[in-house]
């Protein structure tokens, strides 16, 4: 999420003015710390370059797959460029 940390802010803020309560803040903070940045933002296994040369017509239908992508990472679901693409292919279909 680009504004991560305007969200985090935003979160802290609401709990502040609602509960007082920030465990879960808190938590996020502790996880950020300890996670190293490229397993909580890895490079992208593909980008819309791929999905052109792949033969894709470039449009909206690009954002969604590419964050189905990025998902599909995040999770550990998929590893590879081609699994990455197939994920690609299946969001564009």
């Amino acid at each position: 999420m680009p504004t991560f940390e305007e969200h985090m802010e935003l979160h802290r803020l609401d709990c502040l003015s609602s509960h007082g309560g920030l465990d879960n803040y808190e938590f996020v903070r502790r996880k950020q710390s300890e996670v190293p940045p490229e397993q909580l933002r890895p490079d992208p296994l593909i980008t819309g370059h791929d999905l052109i040369e792949a033969g894709y017509k470039p449009g909206p239908a690009f954002g969604v797959a590419l964050r189905e992508v990025e998902d599909a990472q995040l999770e550990g679901r998929i590893a590879t460029r081609e699994e990455a693409l197939a994920v690609a292919v299946d969001a564009l279909q």
